[in-house]
């Protein structure tokens, strides 16, 4: 039987995240079938989505004369302006097609103010603004989490961080999770996370 007190978190494993869409990261849908296989070794599961607003902030086709994957000031620090993707509704934004989802016990919308983006399973990036996810956790009795999804140096990353943070036990596993690497930043990444005390598998 699963042990009750640990959750799986399956971060943003959308269309838009694959090959082919919007905002790809390579291999990304590779790593579909080992997330399948490991839902039923976890009581909790958790699904978190990326749910942009048509014109979101974040894209950098709101910002003239400034190219996607470039880096500007929000009030809340650098934010990459990346490619219009996951806007609510579309297909892009659905979850890959083979992503088993009826085991999620609870999925997470992220993105969804339009002014703010949302890496973390936890906050939005003002590192303020919480999801609920921490509250849901701690009533299921949750103090060990595992992360897999995408991408690794951006979403993974930040839920994992802030997971160690608030006090979870928390681990990544490599090989199911999948890394843009823009400019090192997966190593990068990979050093915060286990600055904060997350592990890896």
């Amino acid at each position: 039987m699963p042990a009750p007190e640990d959750a799986l978190i399956v971060i943003d494993v959308q269309n838009d995240f694959c090959p082919g869409g919007a905002l790809a990261v390579a291999g990304g849908d590779g790593i579909v079938p080992g997330i399948n296989a490991l839902l039923d070794a976890y009581a909790v599961r958790v699904f978190t989505q990326d749910w942009h607003p048509a014109g979101h902030r974040s894209f950098a086709s709101q910002h003239p004369g400034q190219a996607p994957l470039s880096v500007v000031e929000f009030p809340y620090g650098p934010q990459v302006l990346w490619p219009d993707h996951c806007v609510q509704g579309s297909a892009g934004a659905a979850f890959h097609p083979d992503l088993r989802t009826d085991p999620a016990d609870l999925i997470i919308r992220k993105g969804f103010r339009p002014d703010i983006d949302s890496y973390s399973a936890f906050f939005e990036n003002d590192h303020e603004t919480p999801t609920g996810l921490e509250g849901y956790l701690r009533s299921r009795g949750v103090t060990r989490v595992t992360c897999v999804g995408l991408a690794f140096d951006f979403c993974v990353a930040y839920s994992a961080i802030d997971a160690a943070k608030l006090g979870f036990e928390t681990r990544v596993l490599r090989d199911l999770s999948r890394a843009i690497d823009m400019d090192g930043s997966a190593a990068a990444a990979e050093a915060e996370m286990r600055a904060a005390g997350v592990t890896f598998d």
